[in-house]
């Protein structure tokens, strides 16, 4: 297959691109390149993405920028870095790809453990996560011809944990290899509709 993977250059996409790489022909995109430039916050530099490439069997998102903060600080304009970016990116994905995808393309959208297990200062992700998980299930039901639509939902990732890791005592850590492999899951499976929980 020819695999289209969104946000190449993070912890999670290097992974997936690691494990469906070794089977399939990988697309490396992120906003500062690698094989093609995709900014998930632009529908026009999606829709210049699908145009350029033709056709591909399957697309994986593993990017999404949400704000973490203080709800007594939070406003609209920073719930709407997550609503603009995260959950209407990934939904754009699908929205502008399905026209330049396969009719047996699969969808492969990102989510977080933080939609049913909230943290402190996660309120727009948990938000944020549980819409695109939501959109995953419904959009299913109506996708065109024979495409596919899941999420993964991992845990914190332990590659992660420098970074987050005071933000989620008590929590278990997945390796990305791990969360990886509900891409694999997503892509290479034939459910739709579903959400991969990855703990």
């Amino acid at each position: 297959m020819k695999i289209l993977i969104v946000g190449a250059s993070g912890t999670l996409g290097k992974a997936a691109a690691e494990e469906l790489g070794a089977r399939h022909d990988i697309i490396r995109a992120s906003r500062s390149g690698l094989d093609i430039v995709i900014d998930i916050g632009d529908a026009a530099s999606i829709q210049a993405a699908y145009k350029k490439l033709g056709t591909v069997d399957a697309v994986v998102s593993a990017v999404g920028n949400v704000h973490f903060g203080d709800l007594a600080d939070i406003d609209e304009e920073k719930y709407r870095i997550g609503i603009d970016n995260k959950l209407i990116g990934q939904v754009n994905l699908v929205l502008i790809g399905r026209d330049y995808v396969s009719d047996t393309a699969s969808f492969t959208l990102t989510t977080g453990i933080l939609s049913k297990d909230p943290i402190r200062y996660g309120s727009s992700a948990s938000m944020v996560n549980g819409a695109v998980d939501a959109f995953v299930r419904a959009a299913a039901i109506e996708m065109p011809a024979k495409q596919r639509i899941n999420s993964v939902s991992p845990g914190v990732i332990v590659e992660s944990m420098e970074g987050y890791g005071p933000y989620f005592r008590g929590h278990n850590p997945v390796p990305a290899a791990r969360a990886a492999l509900g891409y694999a899951k997503s892509v290479e499976g034939l459910q739709t509709g579903q959400v991969f929980e990855i703990f």
